[in-house]
């Protein structure tokens, strides 16, 4: 949630920014149940002091009346709170300055384009043809025991994940990352506390709801809860950590879209990026995480173009996005691959997660950045370096992890 003080300084800001993320706020609402919880919270204060009185003067009587009657006022005070607290907590982070004011992906721009896209002499295949035949990707099989959008990966596809993550722990590592396997499961109030449940959000969710937990959908909402109701010694910023976890989503908003093949999945798996760093740092170590980024894809020598999003494309906790698009041949189009964000202290505030620097308190940054999505990376791998023989070439910085220059089809 944002600074109640910001809020009631700037209700007009708070008003524009998150209708400009397509949220409508009632802020009179909000001032209104502010000025009467301030109010209650001094009538009780009043006779706190007035019961202290009492029992200092051993007035025995008048102590029963303050009591009885601070007793109810003090369960007004809660419920005012209560109340208050959950329409603070519908609030979005609001979007930089720098960001563009925009209704949705349509309105997103393009900041670069990267490498060039290879002409073919044959007729490309989409991945999934080409997965099939390499004998990596079942998912026939996974509808039959799990349901649509799950998937097989086997053989040589498995070896190609698991040479993805060593590629990304390599580069990360020396980074500074702390490489981290967290759980899969986590408090539906942990997720709440992260901003995703806001907003149709928790639509998406995969749901344990006689354990009241959630599945994560990125490692990021496990890794940043970390450190709640913790004071961080800033002398360890930027405090980095790359996690590796499977994620699932419902994907409840994409009916018909990418039904095909493994680019949206009900579980897949992530290396994800998380940093903490100090009050006006963010900037910064934003931009160094699209750069690691960058670089794991110019590794990989796949074309890809980067997207800063517009307001209305921002999740609700994001203050500034930017994707990375690969260029995926059998669909001619650059399509979403990572994405790398800054949280500020939205996040932070919701967790209560503290840095001390000389000798002062304050609330963290939080950041987040996808190293490798490793489905929708496996499909831009595959599509990028086929061949006419259905062979796909592996690109030469996941050769050393494989020990091979090709996959081929199985006879």
């Amino acid at each position: 949630m944002l600074n109640l003080q910001y809020i009631r300084e700037n209700p007009k800001e708070i008003i524009e920014k998150s209708a400009a993320k397509n949220i409508t706020i009632d802020i009179e609402k909000i001032l209104d149940l502010d000025m009467r919880f301030r109010t209650k919270l001094q009538e009780v204060q009043g006779i706190r002091e007035e019961r202290n009185k009492a029992a200092k003067e051993r007035d025995i009587e008048g102590g029963k009346e303050i009591k009885i009657k601070l007793s109810t006022l003090e369960d007004e005070l809660v419920l005012l709170q209560e109340e208050l607290s959950l329409l603070l907590l519908e609030i979005p982070n609001p979007s930089k300055n720098d960001v563009k004011i925009g209704k949705n992906d349509t309105e997103n721009d393009v900041v670069k384009t990267v490498g060039d896209k290879r002409e073919f002499d044959f007729q490309v295949k989409d991945h999934l043809d080409l997965g099939e035949k390499l004998d990596i990707i079942d998912m026939e099989r996974a509808a039959k025991v799990s349901g649509s959008r799950f998937a097989y990966l086997k053989n040589d596809g498995v070896r190609l994940q698991f040479a993805l993550y060593q590629y990304a722990l390599e580069v990360l590592v020396a980074e500074g990352f702390i490489p981290v396997i967290p759980p899969v499961i986590i408090n539906t109030e942990i997720m709440r506390g992260l901003g995703y449940m806001e907003n149709g959000g928790e639509e998406d969710m995969f749901h344990l709801r006689d354990n009241d937990k959630v599945l994560v959908g990125t490692a990021e909402h496990v890794l940043v809860p970390m450190h709640k109701n913790e004071v961080l010694d800033s002398k360890n910023f930027p405090l980095r950590y790359v996690g590796i976890s499977s994620a699932f989503r419902r994907e409840a908003g994409s009916y018909g879209k990418d039904t095909r093949g493994i680019f949206r999945v009900h579980q897949f798996d992530k290396v994800e990026m998380v940093s903490y760093v100090k009050s006006g740092d963010d900037d910064k170590e934003q931009e160094f995480l699209l750069e690691l980024e960058e670089t794991l894809f110019q590794g990989l020598g796949i074309p890809y173009q980067v997207v800063k999003m517009c307001t209305g494309d921002l999740g609700f906790p994001v203050a500034r996005k930017y994707d990375i698009e690969a260029w995926i041949p059998s669909q001619g189009k650059y399509r979403e691959v990572t994405s790398v964000s800054t949280v500020t202290d939205f996040q932070s505030r919701r967790l209560n997660i503290k840095y001390v620097a000389e000798g002062e308190k304050s609330y963290v940054q939080v950041l987040n950045g996808t190293a490798f999505a490793i489905g929708r990376t496996i499909v831009a791998i595959l599509e990028n370096y086929q061949n006419k023989d259905g062979s796909v070439i592996v690109p030469s910085v996941l050769k050393k992890y494989m020990s091979q220059d090709r996959i081929l089809p199985k006879k």
